[in-house]
């Protein structure tokens, strides 16, 4: 219920900020977006062992299973801990991946941000023209989920480096404003 609040809330400030750039990063970044986003986190590691079992996932891997589009709609969810992110669809964990996300100093932001723009292919305007296959970008200062290498901790300059073919997969089904849950 506090999710769909929280979701509500965003749609109606987006919906009625015509000609006014919101902020994804700092709407999406209070003390209650990073507690409910951390919240998602754990939950969904409870949930990755209920719905695939006790997996331990080497670097580059993931699980991914068919639920019907009509559980609902997608929302990912990033566990910095865990270095691991996960798709529902609807209320039903549909996938989980191993990441690598930002390294000290080039952090990862916490919160609850939404898919604002996908590419199939595109490259770093800020970092060496770097290759980020099936980019999907969650802030305005360049933070996404993309394809990338995948060591299995924190290497990124910020961003959500996926196994290639789960970025494949995800940018599949993920559309413009679907729900990003970043938490520790």
């Amino acid at each position: 219920m506090k999710r769909l609040a929280l979701m509500l809330a965003l749609t109606t400030v987006c919906a009625f900020s015509v000609g006014v750039p919101i902020s994804p990063a700092s709407a999406l970044e209070t003390p209650e977006a990073k507690t409910e986003a951390g919240d998602a986190a754990s939950e969904a590691l409870v949930d990755m062992m209920e719905v695939f079992g006790f997996k331990q996932l080497k670097p580059g891997q993931y699980l991914w299973r068919d639920v019907p589009a009509s559980a609902g709609p997608e929302r990912v969810v990033i566990s910095l801990t865990d270095q691991l992110a996960y798709l529902y669809r609807g209320d039903s964990l549909m996938a989980v991946a191993t990441i690598s996300t930002g390294v000290e100093g080039r952090d990862t932001p916490t919160g609850i941000f939404t898919v604002l723009d996908k590419q199939p292919f595109y490259r770093s305007k800020k970092f060496d023209n770097a290759p980020m296959p099936w980019m999907q970008r969650i802030d305005q200062y360049g933070v996404a989920l993309h394809g990338g290498y995948n060591p299995g901790y924190p290497a990124s300059h910020g961003c959500i480096r996926l196994p290639v073919a789960f970025a494949k997969k995800l940018y599949g089904v993920t559309g413009l404003g679907t729900p990003v849950y970043i938490g520790s």
